[in-house]
Parts: C-alpha cells; structure tokens; sequence
C-alpha cells in the first residue's frame, strides 16, 4: 500500500458515496431554479441568486444549503412564511440518491482504461436533465428540446468513450461502434416515435364538437403569471399549449354570437391560430391587441395531439445513450408504468396524462438493472447476448 492509496480510497469504497450523495444534492438545488425558471422562460443565470417565488426576496446562501434550510425553515420562507412546496426537498434528495447509485451501480462495470470519472460525470449529467424533465413536464406538460437535444450529444460523446453503453457487444468495441449504437439509437428512438405520433395526428388529430343548442365559449389569459391563455368551452378549460402544439394548428368556431372587447359582432365561421384569429368577415386581429374574446358556438373543432414533440426528442436523446435496446425498453416499462399510474389513480384514459416522467423513470429502470431482463430475454430467444 503506497502513501497515496492512505489518501485517496479506492473507487469502489463506499466512502464515494458521500461525496457522491452531496453532489447530487447541490445539483438538485440548482435543478430547483430550472424546473421553476425554464416553463417562464427565465434565465437560469440571471439573477444568480434563489428567491422566494411568492415575495421574490433573495435567499442568502446560509439559506440556501440543500435539503438541510428546507427542513430547518420547515417548508418556508423566511420572509414572508410562505409555504414552499416539497418538491423543491424532493428534488434535492432524488438526485442526491440518483447520483449516488449511479457511482456505486457503473464504478465496478465501466473497464479500467476507460475515463470512469468522465462516464459517471456524463450520467450524471443525463440523470439531472431527466428529473427537470420529469419535473417540467408533469407541472406543465411541456419539454425543453434545448434540453433534449443537449442530452443526446452528450450522449454521443459518452458511447464513443465507453461503446458498451449503446452497442451489443457484451465487451469491447471500438470508439466507431460506439457511435454507430448511438446514433441508430438516437434515429429509431426519434423517427420512430415521430412516425406514431404523425399517423396518430392524421388519425385522431381533432375532436369537432357539435351542439344542438349554442353553447358559451371564451378565450382568456392564464389565471396566474406562469400559465398560458385558455379556451372555455361550456365550462370547461383548455390551455392553450395544449391546442396549439404546431403552427399549422387552427381551432375552428362555428359562432352564432362574438363579443370582442364588449362589442357584438355578427356570427361566423372564426379560425383561430396561436396569436392571432379571423372573424367571420375576414378581420384578422393579434391577441395583444384585445381585451376579451367570447361569445356562443354550435359547433367547434379543437385540434389535438396524441403525445407531444418533446417526448420524441426525449426519446431520442435515450437512444443516443443507450441504443435501440435501452430506447425500446424505456417505452416498454414507460407505458406499463402509465398503465400502473392510471389504474391505481383511477384517472380516465381520455384524461391527458404526461409520458415524459414516465419515459424518464424507464430510462433510469434500463439504466440501473433493466438491461439484465432484456438480456435474460435474448437469452431465452437464442444465441444473442447483450451485455452492459
């Protein structure tokens, strides 16, 4: 034993851990600040300071240390005593405990020429960007492709370093097959899902409502700051980015009575488009431009999308790590994972429920042992081995 192995423990200590587990949580603070700022289109740099998203006072760093403030403050602001969700403690610990799997679970796999450092670094780095996207995604159905797409060179880069991440061979492999399992990965992952959600649009792309009697309708701004305009139809509310997904999306108004800015307008055949809509006569007008907009409609047709752009640049981005296996798996577990949720929740199936939390949470389920199921499998089948 040589001085400097006193010093620095091997990696398979479990003294790794630590540190491990208290980068994670530093991490998890920071993913705070994103899973708020990126729905608004803040910065996450600017102002570089937390605040409080009620009073929007600074937090002081003696404030600010992971998982400990929020549990000595006991979930509030030191200002204002407003409570402060427990997602922002929970967060903190999941990638705490994310990050420390994550060494002990690759530390004994990833071979002794490869730079381990740069490979856990790496999935690390894809853990965080899965659990501000499972966390976005969730509150607001939407995911950052800035994110997405960030992720899946990385991604890229790390298969190149260590092939097995997303080739078939159970060893080895050059830097070439490496890239070439990545890229398969990140092409089948995102034309595949993109092919099912067009042929999903040309089928079920509308949902064209017709009424015997008019019914009321109303286009709002979002209650709260952070929230998109509405569409009220007889009651119910529909946000905005939820009808708008593309820009070659129109919701259609058969109007039997308009009232803009209080002013009744004959009725008509209304298009309306993300920022802008035509009245009956022709008039185009800018919602920045108006106050209010509602009236009652006999018939409406609403577009719709059966899962959304931003899973299918997640699942590229999975692909790009794992491969084709590691993508197909993550929607395999993904959609029995929806299943699970949406029978032990009793929510309807026609209720729109977000898929990237659960792509993410498969991802991590391939990513921490699912690939062994998926080798036993292949296994079963024949002579084919996958190894990790």
């Amino acid at each position: 034993m040589n001085g400097s192995a006193l010093i620095y423990p091997p990696l398979d200590h479990w003294l790794w851990l630590v540190p491990a587990f208290l980068i994670g949580a530093c991490i998890g603070s920071f993913l705070n600040v994103a899973i708020y700022r990126l729905p608004l289109g803040l910065s996450v740099n600017e102002p570089k300071r937390s605040f409080c998203p009620k009073c929007k006072s600074n937090i002081p760093l003696k404030r600010n240390i992971p998982l400990v403030s929020w549990l000595l403050l006991r979930g509030r602001c030191f200002d204002c005593k407003a409570p402060i969700a427990f997602r922002y403690f929970a967060v903190e610990l999941l990638t705490a405990i994310l990050f420390a799997v994550a060494w002990w679970r690759f530390e004994p796999m990833v071979p002794i020429l490869t730079p381990f450092v740069w490979v856990v670094l790496s999935l690390w780095i894809l853990l965080a960007l899965l659990v501000v996207i499972t966390f976005i995604d969730a509150e607001h159905l939407i995911i950052p492709t800035e994110l997405t797409w960030a992720g899946s060179i990385l991604g890229l880069g790390t298969c190149m370093i260590w092939p097995q991440l997303a080739s078939l061979a159970t060893e080895g492999g050059t830097w070439i097959d490496g890239l070439k399992g990545s890229a398969i990965g990140w092409a089948s992952g995102f034309f595949g899902l993109w092919a099912v959600v067009e042929l999903g649009k040309m089928a079920f792309g509308r949902i064209d409502q017709k009424f015997e009697q008019a019914v009321d309708w109303k286009i709002q701004e979002g209650v709260e700051d952070d929230t998109p305009m509405e569409f009220i139809l007889d009651g119910d509310s529909t946000l905005w980015w939820d009808i708008f997904s593309r820009k070659t999306d129109r919701l259609l108004l058969d109007a039997e009575s308009i009232l803009l800015d209080g002013e009744a307008l004959p009725g008509g055949r209304m298009i309306v488009r993300e920022l802008e809509f035509e009245l009956p006569d022709g008039t185009a007008k800018k919602f920045a431009e108006i106050k209010s907009l509602e009236g009652r409609a006999t018939r409406v047709v609403i577009p719709r999308e059966a899962m959304g752009m931003g899973d299918i640049h997640l699942l590229g981005m999975i692909g790009a790590y794992f491969g084709w296996a590691g993508m197909f798996f993550s929607v395999f577990a993904g959609s029995l994972y929806a299943i699970f949720i949406a029978l032990i929740g009793r929510i309807g199936f026609g209720v729109k429920l977000p898929f990237g939390p659960f792509l993410a949470i498969g991802c991590v389920t391939w990513l921490f042992g699912g690939w062994k199921l998926w080798e036993w499998y292949l296994n079963i089948l024949g002579p084919l081995k996958f190894g990790m």
